[in-house]
C-alpha cells in the first residue's frame, strides 16, 4: 500500500513538473510571438533553434557538418508591401550547410509556423564562407608539418608558439587545385616575437595551403628568405612614448534625448522611416525606407545592402598573386562585426543596438553593441544672408548615422548609412587598420620595390585597391520604375552660343541591362536618376532619386586576369537589372574559389528590359591605396561613398520649414 502511494506521489510530481515546464515553454514561445510584429523582424535565438532542430530532425548529418549562413529567408517582397499590423506572415529560416568530409554544400528554407523543411537542395561545385574551426584545424596541421618548421627555422624562429598563422580564402588556384575541386585555404604567417602587433613581422616567403577536406597539407611555398622587421611596432599608449597633451573636453549632449525613435527594428527620424536588419554576410541592410512628403509616405527604396567587395593586392610574387579577398562572401562580413563603444566609434549621445546571429554548430548568440545610431551636427544645411536687409537665415545639418564596424584580419572598415533632412541618403565606408605589408631587405625605397613603397624599415605596403558593390532596389514612389542617364554637354560655339558657355543636361534611358553596364566619365558630370514611370510632379516630370558618385577608381588588373574573371562586377561601376528576389550578391552566391562570370554577368544575361519595371541599380566604388609611410603602424582612416538625393521628389527643399 506505502509502494502504490509513493507511485501516485512522483507520479503526480512528474505531470507537475511537465505542466510547468510545457506552460514556461508556451510562455516564451508567446513571448517571442510579440516580439516578432513585422516579416522583416530579426530572428529570434528560439527561431534558429527551431530550425536546425528541423533540419537535424529531417536530414541525417555528419559530426563535421557545420552551418556557414543561419539567416532569415527574405519573405516575398509583395507580401512585405502589402502587410497590416495583425496580419498572419510567413516566418522562414535559409540555411547554409556545408558537410566537410563529403566536400558538399547544401541550401534549405525552413518554415517555422509549421516547423518544416520546404526546401533542401544540394549546390554542385561550390564553397561557402571560411568557418572559424577550420582556422583551428589549418594552424595545427601546418605547425605539425616538417617542411613548414624546417621553413621557420631557416629564417631563425626555433619556438613555433611565436609564429601566428593567418588564414586566407585561397584567391586565384592553380589549374590543378580547380581541377580537384578540394576545399582549400592558405595561411601566413607571422613573428609575434617582437610585439602583440605581429603584422609588423611578416615571415616573407612562406605560403601553406591546406586541403580542409582532408586536413592536411596540399602545398608549402618556401621560396627566398627574406628579412622581417626587428622592431616592436605596437601602438598602444605605453609603446608610442610621449604623447601629445590631449584636447580640451568636447561633450556632444541631447540632454531632452533623441530626436528619432525606434520600436522592434524600425526607425523615424525627421520625415524618414525604415527598417534594419543585421545579416550574418551583408551586415547591415536596410529596408523599407520612406520620407514623408507633408501627409504623404512616400517609397524611395527597397532593400539597400553592401553586396560585395573585392580586394586585389598588385604583387606578382607567387607568394601574394593570389590574395584577392571577397570580404563579404568568403567570410561573411557581417558575422566580423565589432562591439562598439559610446564616446570611440560612436559618440556619447549615441545608440548601441544588439544582433542576434548562429554560429557554425548552429547554436545562437548575441552580439552586444554592434549597431551604433546617433545624430550629429554637420555644418549649414542651408543659409542666405541679406545685404540690403542684413537678414540672416541658417539652418544647421542635423543628420541620423547608423554605423556598424567589422575587422577583417588586419583590416578595419565602417559603414554608414546616414539620413539627411534634406532627403538625401548617403553612404559612406571608413578603412583603416593596418596595412597589409610584405617584409624586404631594403631600407631605403628604390626601382625593386615598384609593386609597393617602403613605408618602414624592412617593410614594404603592397600597392593594392578596395571596391565595394552595394545593392539599391530603389522603388522611387512604388516599384514601376525607369533608370536615366544624365550626361551634362558643353555646346560649340555658334550663333546661338557665341561666347561658347551653354551647356546642356541630355538624359538617356537605360533600356536594357546589357546597355545599362556603365561608368563614370568626369569630362560629362555623368551621374543616374531612377524615377518613376507612371507618376508625374507638379510641374509634369517624373519624380526620381539620382546617384551621385563620389572619388571612385577603376580596377587595374588588365584584361585576361583571373582576378578580373572572378571580380566582374568591379570592372564597371554601374550595373542595372530587372528585380529578381534571388539576385542578391554581385560577386555570385559563393565567391569563394568561385567560376568565372558569377553575379552580375549572370544576372544580366537574359537582358531584360528596364522601362518602367522593378529594378535594381548596382553601384561600384573603388579606392586605390598606394601606402605611405604615415599609413604605419596603422592607417588614419580614408573615406569613400556616394549620395542618393531626391531630384524632382519634392516640390521645393524639403527642410524649409525648419525651425531656427
Amino acid at each position: 500500500m506505502i509502494k502504490r502511494l509513493r507511485y501516485f506521489f512522483w507520479l503526480a510530481i512528474a505531470i507537475i513538473v511537465v505542466i510547468s515546464i510545457s506552460f514556461g515553454l508556451m510562455g516564451k514561445l508567446s513571448a517571442e510571438q510579440t516580439l516578432i510584429s513585422h516579416p522583416l523582424s530579426a530572428l529570434t535565438e528560439v527561431e534558429i533553434n527551431t530550425a536546425v532542430a528541423v533540419v537535424k530532425r529531417e536530414k541525417t548529418l555528419s559530426e563535421m557538418a557545420v552551418f556557414p549562413l543561419i539567416a532569415l529567408q527574405e519573405p516575398d517582397k509583395e507580401e512585405v508591401l502589402n502587410f497590416m499590423p495583425g496580419k498572419a506572415f510567413k516566418r522562414q529560416v535559409f540555411l547554409v550547410i556545408y558537410e566537410r568530409s563529403q566536400n558538399k554544400t547544401f541550401e534549405g528554407v525552413i518554415d517555422l509556423t509549421t516547423k518544416t523543411l520546404n526546401s533542401w537542395k544540394e549546390i554542385p561545385s561550390v564553397q561557402p564562407a571560411l568557418v572559424n574551426s577550420e582556422y583551428e584545424l589549418a594552424t595545427q596541421v601546418v605547425k605539425a608539418d616538417s617542411r613548414w618548421q624546417a621553413a621557420m627555422r631557416r629564417r631563425g624562429i626555433n619556438d613555433f608558439d611565436q609564429v601566428k598563422i593567418s588564414w586566407w580564402a585561397p584567391g586565384i588556384l592553380s589549374k590543378q587545385e580547380e581541377k580537384t575541386g578540394d576545399r582549400l585555404c592558405r595561411g601566413l604567417s607571422y613573428y609575434t616575437g617582437k610585439g602583440w602587433n605581429y603584422y609588423g613581422s611578416p615571415i616573407e616567403g612562406v605560403v601553406a595551403t591546406v586541403n580542409l577536406n582532408t586536413g592536411k597539407i596540399a602545398s608549402i611555398v618556401d621560396s627566398k628568405k627574406v628579412p622581417f622587421s626587428q622592431e616592436n611596432w605596437n601602438y598602444d599608449v605605453k609603446s608610442v612614448g610621449k604623447l601629445f597633451s590631449p584636447p580640451k573636453a568636447l561633450k556632444i549632449l541631447q540632454p531632452n534625448g533623441q530626436t528619432f525613435q525606434i520600436r522592434d527594428n524600425e526607425i523615424t527620424w525627421q520625415g524618414w522611416n525604415f527598417r534594419y536588419l543585421m545579416h550574418p554576410r551583408s551586415g547591415l541592410v536596410l529596408y523599407q525606407v520612406t520620407h514623408k512628403d507633408s501627409e504623404n509616405v512616400r517609397p524611395v527604396l527597397y532593400r539597400a545592402s553592401l553586396s560585395e567587395m573585392v580586394v586585389p593586392y598588385g604583387d606578382t610574387e607567387p607568394t601574394w598573386s593570389f590574395r584577392n579577398a571577397f570580404d563579404v562572401g568568403e567570410y561573411n562580413l557581417g558575422l566580423l562585426a565589432n562591439k562598439m563603444e559610446l564616446g570611440k566609434e560612436i559618440p556619447e549621445n549615441g545608440v548601441l543596438l544588439d544582433a542576434i546571429f548562429a554560429d557554425e554548430q548552429g547554436e545562437p548568440y548575441k552580439m552586444p553593441g554592434v549597431i551604433g545610431v546617433y545624430e550629429r551636427d554637420n555644418g549649414i544645411l542651408w543659409k542666405h544672408y541679406e545685404y540690403n536687409t542684413q537678414r540672416n537665415d541658417v539652418r544647421r545639418n542635423r543628420e541620423l548615422v547608423m554605423k556598424m564596424t567589422v575587422a577583417i584580419d588586419n583590416y578595419d572598415y565602417t559603414l554608414n548609412w546616414i539620413f539627411r533632412q534634406d532627403g538625401t541618403l548617403e553612404v559612406q565606408n571608413e578603412l583603416t587598420g593596418i596595412v597589409l605589408v610584405q617584409g624586404t631587405a631594403a631600407e631605403k625605397q628604390s626601382p625593386e620595390n615598384s609593386y609597393g613603397q617602403l613605408i618602414a624599415k624592412n617593410i614594404i605596403g603592397v600597392n593594392h585597391q578596395h571596391f565595394f558593390n552595394y545593392r539599391l532596389d530603389l522603388d522611387v514612389d512604388g516599384k514601376t520604375n525607369s533608370v536615366m542617364e544624365m550626361n551634362v554637354n558643353a555646346l560649340p560655339m555658334d550663333e546661338k552660343n557665341p561666347l561658347g558657355n551653354a551647356m546642356v543636361v541630355i538624359e538617356n534611358p537605360l533600356t536594357k541591362e546589357t546597355a545599362a553596364v556603365r561608368d563614370l566619365d568626369l569630362k560629362h558630370s555623368r551621374e543616374w536618376m531612377i524615377v518613376s514611370a507612371d507618376k508625374k510632379n507638379a510641374l509634369g516630370a517624373a519624380p526620381g532619386y539620382m546617384l551621385m558618385p563620389e572619388a571612385n577608381a577603376m580596377l587595374f588588373p588588365v584584361e585576361g586576369s583571373k582576378i578580373r574573371e572572378r571580380a566582374e562586377f568591379a570592372t564597371h561601376h554601374i550595373w542595372v537589372t530587372k528585380y529578381k528576389p534571388g539576385e542578391l550578391y554581385a560577386g555570385g552566391d559563393y565567391p569563394n574559389q568561385t567560376q568565372p562570370r558569377e553575379g552580375l554577368p549572370r544576372y544580366i544575361a537574359d537582358d531584360e528590359s528596364l522601362l518602367g519595371e522593378d529594378i535594381v541599380l548596382w553601384y561600384t566604388m573603388g579606392v586605390t591605396h598606394i601606402p605611405r609611410s604615415e599609413d604605419w603602424p596603422v592607417m588614419p582612416v580614408h573615406r569613400v561613398g556616394f549620395k542618393l538625393a531626391p531630384r524632382g521628389f519634392f516640390s521645393r527643399n524639403p527642410a524649409i520649414n525648419l525651425p531656427e
